[in-house]
């Protein structure tokens, strides 16, 4: 009886597993079909192959999925929603790729570095204002980990809000709807009054969840002295990204140079 009851336990488990993984299987298919409607057949079939059969690590590692707000480190004005899929790379370092939402058409908008607070006391003072701290986006309940219960959400919040981070986002969406220009240095809130209340509600109502009980939640949560250096736009000044033409040192480039010379001959 006993060993009856183990059997049919043993291959229910086989049958959920093998459900859950058509199921898996079957998901990838349709969305990576929706995604490539409109191109040629063989791309379609290629996603789709690939799809199924890479392995493709460093995304199946990225294990945290986490929602909050950035600003243009220039204008705060420009405030927008950033979507992060990160993944611990050290006991000090996080590395995020971020979009613009959680959807399979969502676009890739930038990347976000997060270190402790002990590797922050160790960068030079110029790196230092690139970086900007996340103890308001933690305790107001301004970044959320969407679909994690409350007691897991909120022991994962304890160790991110004495964090820092630096992002670039490589697609300004609020702006075009194309990739145009060059990375923008992004930086985090640090006090009541700065995101705009209608990006809060939106994003509440989309993922359904309360950022008021959020902060209500993490009340308990120490609030940590940010480290000097951090957050430098709040002194009146700060560090944006800028394009400029360089010379191309051609010396240093044996194989160019050469062909660079050998043109230039046969046109004389």
């Amino acid at each position: 009886m006993g060993h009856n009851h183990l059997k049919s336990v043993s291959i229910g488990i086989a049958a959920g597993a093998a459900t859950a993984a058509s199921i898996m299987v079957g998901r990838k298919v349709l969305t990576t079909a929706k995604m490539s409607q409109g191109h040629p057949l063989k791309h379609r079939l290629l996603d789709i192959s690939s799809n199924l059969l890479q392995p493709k690590y460093p995304l199946d590692a990225m294990s945290t999925y986490l929602n909050g707000f950035h600003f243009y480190a220039d204008d705060m004005g420009r405030q927008v929603e950033a979507t992060h899929f990160c993944i611990l790379l050290r006991h000090d370092l996080h590395q995020c790729v971020i979009f613009d939402s959680n959807a399979p058409d969502a676009r890739l908008i930038g990347i976000e570095y997060i270190i402790s607070e002990q590797r922050f006391q160790s960068l030079p003072e110029e790196e230092e204002h690139l970086w900007h701290s996340h103890h308001y986006e933690v305790k107001s309940g301004a970044l959320v980990a969407p679909g994690v219960p409350e007691l897991a959400e909120h022991a994962y919040f304890e160790d991110l809000v004495t964090t820092y981070g630096k992002t670039f986002h490589t697609w300004q969406y609020d702006r075009d709807d194309f990739p145009y220009g060059i990375p923008q240095l992004m930086m985090g809130f640090t006090a009541d009054g700065q995101l705009r209340e209608d990006l809060i509600q939106d994003r509440d109502d989309k993922l359904g969840i309360s950022t008021s009980d959020k902060r209500d939640n993490r009340a308990d949560i120490p609030n940590p002295s940010v480290q000097p250096g951090a957050n430098a736009w709040e002194g009146g000044q700060t560090a944006q990204t800028d394009l400029r033409q360089m010379e191309t040192p051609w010396e240093f480039y044996p194989q160019q140079s050469s062909a660079l010379g050998s043109r230039i001959g046969h046109r004389n």
